[in-house]
């Protein structure tokens, strides 16, 4: 029998945003993994395969357990964590907690078309007035649980891609939606950072996000021609970027 030891190589741990699953990076995963990269794709608590789940009490420190949990339990020593959309709060709470609890284990942060939050902020902070009202009346109907997917022609999906990301999404949790993340700014900006812009067509929550890291330091910024799913609409594209920028972290 053989005894699997520690990975000590760079892994990407991949996490995705509301309403999706570890099932919206299939069609990336195999090429990270053809190139010979250890990578990990996490489901939050309470959708995607884990819906069954959901309950009241799901949070934001319940998904950075999650993927907190995954990097512990696959022993993984280095790592490039990527967060898509609402999963940018998710990977600055890890961040937040790893570089105080294991410093260097984190090598790159890749913020995917993401939300990307100061202390205090909220995943809801910088939405529009109009964006929390309908958020919040959609999550009337469960009773405060949950809120449900929007058409996936929102993330500039047409046909098949569409169809495919409408079967699988599944109501997101709803008490993280206005719940603020308290966190330490200088220590999550001590890990090297990237911010891919999915740019055509542009998500308008996301339009924050654009603004920051074109005026802070310390960001590289890369652009991506596609919608806001570009694991979905342009994996080739999204797999090589990912893979420029492990490299980079395993130099």
């Amino acid at each position: 029998m053989t005894i699997s030891t520690p990975s000590q190589s760079t892994s990407l741990v991949l996490v995705h945003g509301a309403w999706h699953g570890a099932w919206c990076w299939s069609r990336v995963l195999p090429l990270l993994r053809n190139a010979g990269v250890d990578s990990h794709a996490v489901t939050l608590t309470g959708v995607g395969e884990r819906a069954h789940l959901l309950a009241p009490g799901i949070d934001l420190h319940t998904h950075i357990q999650d993927v907190v949990g995954l990097i512990e339990a696959e022993e993984l020593q280095h790592v490039v964590l990527v967060g898509h959309s609402y999963a940018g709060m998710v990977i600055t709470g890890v961040a937040d907690r790893l570089q105080a609890e294991r410093p260097g284990l984190l090598r790159h942060l890749v913020y995917l078309d993401a939300a990307l939050p100061s202390p205090g902020d909220s995943w809801s902070s910088h939405h529009s007035a109009e964006t929390k009202q309908a958020r919040i009346a959609a999550s009337e109907a469960s009773g405060g649980l949950s809120f449900p997917p929007p058409d996936a022609s929102l993330f500039g999906l047409s046909g098949t891609d569409r169809d495919w990301v409408n079967r699988r999404q599944t109501p997101q949790p709803f008490k993280l939606y206005q719940q603020p993340l308290a966190f330490d700014a200088e220590r999550v900006a001590a890990v090297p950072r990237t911010f891919i812009d999915c740019t055509q067509p542009a998500l308008a929550t996301i339009a924050p996000s654009r603004v920051r890291v074109r005026s802070e330091p310390g960001w590289n910024v890369v652009e991506m021609a596609t919608g806001h799913d570009p694991m979905v609409s342009e994996p080739a594209a999204l797999g090589r970027i990912l893979l420029a920028i492990h490299g980079q972290a395993s130099a």
